[in-house]
C-alpha cells in the first residue's frame, strides 16, 4: 500500500455521505392527496359530521393553494397547506379508521371524549387553520390591488373616482301618468 492508496481512502472517508433531499410536492401532487383522501373519507364511509368536515378542509385547500404560490405568503403558511393536504388531514383520517369503528366511538380515551369526538375536533381545527391561511393570501392580494390604485394615483394624478348622478327622468305632462314628478 502507497502513500496515495493511504490518501485516497482518507479522502473517500472526509467525502460527505450524499443525502436524499425530501422533494417539494408539486400543485399536482397535492391535489392528487387530496382526491386520495377524499375518497379514503368516503370508501369508509365515514360518519357525515366527519366527510362534512373532510370536504371543508380540502375545499380550502384547493382555494389556496393557487393563490398561495402568488403571493408569496411565508414558509410556514406554505408548509402547513402542504401538510395538511399530504400529511396531517390523511394521518388524522388513517389513525381513526384503525379502530374498531364501534369501540372509537363510544369509547372515551381522552378528556371524556370518544376517538370520533377527537376526529372531529382535528378536523375542526385543521379547518379553521385553513381557513385563516385563505384569508391572509386574500389579504395579501387585497393589499396589492389597494398599492396598485395608490400607486397609479401618484403615478397619473388626479383624485378618487367620483360617483355620477342619474341623469333625470323626463317628466310627463298627462295628469293620468301614476309615476309623478
Amino acid at each position: 500500500m502507497g502513500f496515495l492508496d493511504w490518501v485516497a481512502r482518507v479522502n473517500e472517508r472526509l467525502e460527505p455521505e450524499t443525502v436524499d433531499t425530501p422533494v417539494v410536492p408539486t400543485d399536482d401532487d397535492i391535489a392528487n392527496a387530496l382526491d386520495r383522501t377524499e375518497e379514503l373519507a368516503r370508501d369508509a364511509q365515514l360518519p357525515p359530521l366527519v366527510l362534512a368536515r373532510v370536504g371543508r378542509v380540502t375545499e380550502l385547500v384547493r382555494a389556496t393553494l393557487p393563490r398561495l404560490r402568488s403571493t408569496g405568503l411565508n414558509t410556514s403558511d406554505s408548509y402547513a397547506v402542504m401538510a395538511t393536504a399530504t400529511d396531517y388531514l390523511p394521518e388524522a383520517l388513517n389513525a381513526y379508521l384503525r379502530l374498531p369503528r364501534d369501540w372509537a366511538n363510544s369509547r372515551p380515551v381522552e378528556g371524556g371524549k370518544t376517538s370520533l369526538m377527537l376526529l372531529v375536533d382535528q378536523l375542526d381545527l385543521l379547518g379553521a387553520t385553513m381557513a385563516k391561511i385563505l384569508d391572509a393570501v386574500a389579504r395579501t392580494d387585497a393589499a396589492a390591488l389597494i398599492a396598485h390604485g395608490r400607486f397609479l394615483t401618484e403615478r397619473f394624478g388626479g383624485t378618487a373616482p367620483t360617483r355620477t348622478a342619474e341623469p333625470a327622468r323626463p317628466r310627463s305632462s298627462n295628469p293620468l301618468d301614476l309615476e309623478g314628478p
